[in-house]
């Protein structure tokens, strides 16, 4: 079915014709013969679009369509359904002023069905893109409510009352802590959560762009600025003006632009790369970094000014090994999560499986515990998860080397190093999803010798997707 239509005309001939021909391409079609009769339909169902005559007994087109827009707007407010009005060639004026009354669009008498059909097409798909939009932006709003920041841990609920309370202003906020703890969870919780809710939410990868194009991306650029550069270019502050800006690993930028980035937070203006004039921006900041600003500041790296202006107010997310007791309540949360996403029915997680979720560092945090119970749930065949791709936890309580397995020095030293670096390689890979170059920037290493310890030991990315 291509969408639900509703016909309101007084002439019956009118309406058995229009609903032949729009039934025949697809739709379902109900009428009603005056305003009155449609405005008790509307109360029963929606429908995807409204065609309504002008010229009516009781109650007008127009009539009918302030009331209905008038009830859309109330607390009875529905998904805006398109009106398409139909009116005669001497009441165009008319047809006009609907149009700024809230109608869709209009047709005039004698209708021709080829315009009939597009108009009914395009007012349908509105209604739907509409639908879902809404959809999303509900969604959204959900998905980042406090109430879905999952923790009991006593540290995370001061985090929780820290950023309910700061969400209601404008302050910058830092959020610090290590990789896959849920930095951008945090600073999408605090955006959705504020009066900039409706506005954009734009982020930026700090670490993931050289200097010079992440100034660029941040502040713009003329045309002709640099070579490339063959058109003027909106930066990210831009795209966010009304709304907030979150800069992910903000300890990664270099000097010049943290001198820019300053700018932005002390006069709220910018100014595109190869430009002279200053654009007014009205943004939000919100920072996250897994570095230590303050060693960074104490060799140089980063700017002292630059991080008072962004430490307004600090938030440090605990790393998961110091919330154990917040293992159960994310793990059964995504053990639902991913059954459901995959269509299976496990329902539970084992004993022994549990025990070794609860003895596990987690070196890659939640995000890593979440890619943990993903990858048990895709592999389980039963209702139960029993097995968990875990290499090292059950082994707290075990030596290191046992008795029967001692080696010469150089043997064991040789043996230990190697399962270090491919559990080590390992863990990365897992983080950044088989992402091999935010993989090798994080280890500090060159992406050569990344594929180098790969091949050693016969990693291969699309494993860790």
């Amino acid at each position: 079915m291509k969408g639900s239509l509703l016909i309101v005309d007084d002439e019956p001939d009118i309406l058995l014709v229009m609903s032949a021909n729009l039934k025949k391409e697809g739709y379902e079609v109900e009428t009603a013969e005056d305003g009155i009769a449609a405005l008790k339909k509307l109360e029963g169902r929606d429908f995807d679009a409204i065609i309504v005559d002008h010229q009516m007994p009781r109650l007008t087109g127009m009539e009918f369509l302030r009331q209905f827009l008038g009830e859309q707007h109330s607390g009875r407010s529905r998904p805006d359904i398109p009106v398409i009005v139909v009116t005669a060639y001497g009441t165009i004026e008319m047809a006009v002023k609907a149009m700024k009354d809230g109608a869709y669009s209009y047709l005039t008498k004698p209708i021709q069905y080829e315009d009939l059909s597009l108009q009914v097409k395009n007012a349908v798909e509105r209604r739907r893109l509409s639908q879902e939009i809404e959809n999303l932006r509900h969604e959204v709003e959900e998905r980042y409510q406090f109430g879905n920041i999952l923790g009991r841990n006593p540290k995370m609920q001061e985090i929780f009352q820290l950023i309910r309370t700061v969400a209601e202003t404008d302050a910058t906020v830092l959020i610090q802590g290590e990789s896959g703890t849920g930095k951008e969870l945090i600073a999408r919780a605090i955006h959705y959560n504020s009066r900039r809710r409706d506005r954009p939410f734009v982020v930026v990868s700090c670490s993931a762009l050289p200097e010079t194009l992440l100034e660029s991306e941040l502040f713009g650029h003329e045309k002709g600025s640099f070579t490339g550069a063959i058109r003027q270019r909106i930066g990210r502050f831009e795209m966010a003006d009304g709304g907030t800006v979150f800069l992910d690993e903000i300890g990664e930028i270099a000097m010049p632009v943290q001198m820019k980035l300053l700018r932005v937070l002390q006069e709220r203006e910018i100014e595109r790369v190869g430009g002279n004039q200053a654009v007014k921006v009205d943004v939000r900041v919100l920072a996250a970094t897994h570095k230590d600003l303050h060693r960074a500041m104490n060799e140089r790296l980063f700017r002292e000014d630059l991080f008072y202006r962004l430490n307004v107010v600090p938030v440090k997310l605990p790393p998961l090994r110091e919330r154990l007791d917040d293992v159960p309540l994310l793990a059964g949360h995504f053990l639902k999560k991913y059954s459901e996403k995959n269509r299976k029915q496990v329902m539970s997680i084992s004993s022994q499986a549990f025990s070794a979720l609860t003895r596990y560092s987690y070196p890659g945090n939640v995000r890593e515990l979440e890619n943990i119970i993903e990858r048990a749930v895709i592999m389980e065949k039963g209702d139960m998860l029993n097995r968990l791709d875990l290499k090292s936890a059950g082994k707290f309580d075990t030596p290191l080397f046992p008795e029967s397995d001692i080696q010469p020095f150089r043997k064991t030293k040789t043996r230990v190093v190697e399962q270090f670096e491919k559990e080590y390689f390992s863990q990365l890979l897992r983080m950044y999803s088989g992402n091999m170059s935010k993989a090798a920037l994080h280890a500090g290493i060159n992406i050569k010798n990344f594929h180098e310890k790969m091949a050693r030991y016969g990693l291969k990315k699309e494993e860790f997707k």
